[in-house]
């Protein structure tokens, strides 16, 4: 397909940047904010069954609920099975919003960039190869980011990666719009353009492809990003087109 009559659509956690460590360590000095029994740094192992269960999260926020929910030993099967019943119990034991959630996910990782910006985009590392393939797209294609990571910690990390897009470029969770919402507006804005979306959450996939205003979307599931291998064999049942790393990095007709 000609670059010239496309646009790029591209989920930011999982297809551009691997923050699942910084997730969880984040999401950890939160939680010490509402639970005071737990300790000042996060146990390895409770980091490592994070990332286990990094695919079940949507919204940084939610990354408070799930370390501790690791911390009263729940297991890995019951909070990927029962994840809404369980981040439910939670905020209402302690009566707290989500939109509480969201701000103290945003303040703690605020307060960890003021202290060492340096150490928080260190550790929020691009997938090998991404920070150069962007750097290097070709400019008369437009692409986007559509995420639900707060705007302002997307422009820190790819400014730290010499990435340059436009602040208008960069749909995030401030502006209150689904990811479905956002792909709308962009057919909007370009509609004489096919539009590839990139994204590592099979569930937004499949919204997007059950839904008749994006028929035309082109979607393509990051095999190297937040999902399980029963989300890769669904993928492949539902018919989406699975993209490597590799693939994405060696592509001509895509970002």
């Amino acid at each position: 397909m000609d670059k010239q009559a496309a646009f790029y659509a591209l989920d930011f956690d999982g297809v551009i940047c691997d923050s699942a460590i910084e997730t969880g360590i984040t999401g950890w000095q939160a939680a010490r904010k509402i639970w005071h029994d737990m300790p000042e740094h996060a146990p390895e192992p409770i980091i490592n069954a994070f990332l286990q269960a990094r695919p079940i999260i949507e919204t940084g926020y939610e990354a408070i609920l799930t370390v501790r929910l690791l911390y009263l030993q729940e297991s890995l099967d019951s909070i990927c099975s029962n994840r809404a019943e369980n981040f439910t119990k939670l905020m209402q034991s302690k009566a707290i919003s989500i939109e509480q959630l969201k701000m103290l996910f945003g303040q703690t990782r605020d307060a960890w960039i003021a202290n060492d910006a340096v150490h928080w985009t260190t550790i929020n590392r691009l997938f090998d190869g991404v920070a150069e393939k962007l750097q290097n797209l070709d400019p008369h294609t437009p692409w986007y980011i559509v995420t639900t990571k707060q705007e302002r910690f997307v422009k820190t990390i790819l400014a730290a990666n010499a990435i340059a897009l436009p602040e208008q470029a960069i749909f995030g969770l401030e502006r209150n719009l689904s990811k479905a919402q956002v792909l709308e507006q962009l057919l909007v804005r370009h509609p004489d353009r096919a539009c590839y979306f990139v994204e590592d959450r099979l569930p937004t996939l499949l919204a997007i492809q059950d839904n008749p205003a994006l028929k035309n979307v082109n979607l393509l599931f990051a095999l190297w990003g937040y999902n399980t291998a029963e989300d890769k064999v669904l993928a492949r049942q539902q018919g989406l087109q699975c993209l490597s790393l590799d693939e994405f990095l060696t592509a001509t007709a895509q970002p």
